[in-house]
């Protein structure tokens, strides 16, 4: 497996000319990313004419999670296939490059709050489905699958850091939904294929059509709910979690856990505010960490009474 020497335009250039002689004469434009002092995270993608997306690596760890991405849509794209995937275009371990047929469309973060959520809540259920059940087919392929990349902080480091930045009167009430959120994942529950980092804006959406999903990169196994763990922040208010669990239930014969849902959202959600907010990194909406504790009591209260209901039954 060979990497690329740097992030830059030319880079990307001279791999497509080995990997896709064909798309070698295109404009090459790179996508910006975080100056990161981390390897893990040397990967970027980069626009390669109009219709084209290439992504790559300038080191080993960050190959190795491209690398992974190629096997696992390979093994995806087998039959039968699971919906929604990217096109390949071409791929290469040597060097690591990976290039998709661009899909024009809209992240879900920026529609989340004008779409048929029901209608939406389907598709994604249809996808999230064909992924979850794919589990012993991929692991096959891929010749052996570990959890999922990039788990969310532990409630451990939420505790201890998050203080410094949300109101001292939202502190107790951060340190209840972590006991909880321990409590709620003690308990063991079924592993799946899960995509790993299934938000909004992996996901390119027309109207009210998912077209695509996108950087399966994270790939790995995971419990079900760990996919759903955005959505409580997707749109407004938690009907399109609601609305996703609903039609996965009617699709696979499973139901799933509102409850380990929201815990998995808040680790998500406190820990990126946490890293963000330490490494002076603006939160994706441009809001503060006590924004989203407000927000946090918010779906907590909206989804209480799914709790209820769930514990009587």
């Amino acid at each position: 497996m060979r990497w690329l020497a740097e992030n830059s335009p030319e880079a990307v250039a001279d791999a497509l000319r080995m990997v896709a002689p064909e798309l070698s004469g295109h404009n090459v434009v790179v996508r910006e990313t975080f100056a990161e002092e981390d390897p893990r995270w040397w990967a970027a993608s980069a626009m390669v004419g109009e219709q084209y997306v290439a992504k790559f690596a300038w080191s080993r760890p960050a190959a190795l999670r491209v690398a992974h991405e190629i096997d696992v849509l390979a093994a995806l794209a087998d039959e039968p296939g699971v919906p929604f995937l990217p096109k390949v275009v071409a791929s290469s371990t040597d060097p690591v490059l990976l290039v998709t047929k661009r899909v024009p469309g809209t992240a879900l973060f920026d529609i989340a709050d004008s779409i048929d959520r029901d209608h939406a809540g389907r598709q994604l259920a249809v996808f999230l489905a064909a992924l979850h059940q794919a589990f012993e087919r991929v692991d096959h392929l891929v010749g052996g699958l570990q959890p999922v990349l990039l788990p969310p902080a532990t409630t451990e480091t939420i505790r201890s850091g998050i203080g410094q930045w949300i109101r001292p009167d939202q502190l107790d009430s951060v340190m209840h939904w972590c006991d909880w959120t321990d409590d709620v994942l003690a308990s063991r529950a079924p592993t799946v294929l899960a995509h790993g980092d299934f938000h909004g804006g992996n996901q390119v959406w027309h109207d009210d059509e998912l077209r695509v999903v996108v950087d399966f990169e994270t790939v790995g196994t995971a419990e079900p709910e760990y996919d759903l763990r955005t959505f409580p922040g997707t749109g407004p208010g938690v009907e399109l979690l609601q609305t996703t669990m609903h039609h996965y239930q009617q699709i696979t014969g499973r139901s799933l856990s509102a409850e380990r849902v929201m815990a998995w959202h808040l680790r998500t959600a406190l820990g990126d505010a946490l890293w963000r907010s330490e490494a002076g990194v603006p939160l994706p909406d441009h809001r503060t960490p006590v924004a989203w504790v407000d927000d946090l009591a918010a779906r907590f209260s909206a989804l209480e009474s799914v709790f209820h209901r769930k514990r009587g039954q």
